[in-house]
């Protein structure tokens, strides 16, 4: 990767790989929309150009991958293996999907905050939310801008 910022590892042995907006990773978008419902008539099929790293993120230089380990997200429809880009330069707000950082380890989960409180709530129904307290070394990471998966 061109002028990327060089592959982090934490100390809990999670592996952050930056993403490269480099221009040359363009691959074809075809100028008409495929439809979702009932076929449409054929339209112009003019052939563009589309940046796979534009569509991932604004923040090429804050936003890093990380591969999803584990089931409690699997309602917000982010699965094993997964793929994740996360932006650490967007504050994260209620509502939001997050990485954070709690007793020293990664997890993603929904971030909700409720008055001076802080959750930390998985999206499946084994999992209880997580209410976060001084001692756990709580810290978000970044947001979760755009997850990959295969179909």
């Amino acid at each position: 990767m061109k002028n990327a910022p060089p592959l982090l590892v934490d100390t809990s042995g999670v592996k952050f790989l930056p993403i490269s907006l480099d221009s040359s990773l363009l691959l074809p978008l075809y100028g008409s929309r495929i439809s979702a419902g009932f076929p449409s008539p054929a339209e112009d099929y003019l052939e563009l150009r589309i940046s796979i790293g534009e569509l991932i993120t604004s923040n090429p230089t804050s936003t890093f991958f990380v591969q999803v380990h584990g089931d409690s997200m699997q309602d917000a429809k982010i699965y094993e293996g997964d793929i994740l880009a996360v932006d650490r330069s967007v504050k994260a707000q209620s509502g939001d999907v997050v990485v954070a950082k709690v007793y020293n380890e990664f997890t993603v989960k929904r971030l909700i905050i409720k008055g001076q409180k802080y959750y930390l709530v998985p999206e499946n129904k084994k999992y209880q939310p997580l209410v976060i307290t001084e001692e756990m070394g709580f810290e978000v990471w970044g947001k979760v801008v755009t997850v990959l998966h295969k179909l």
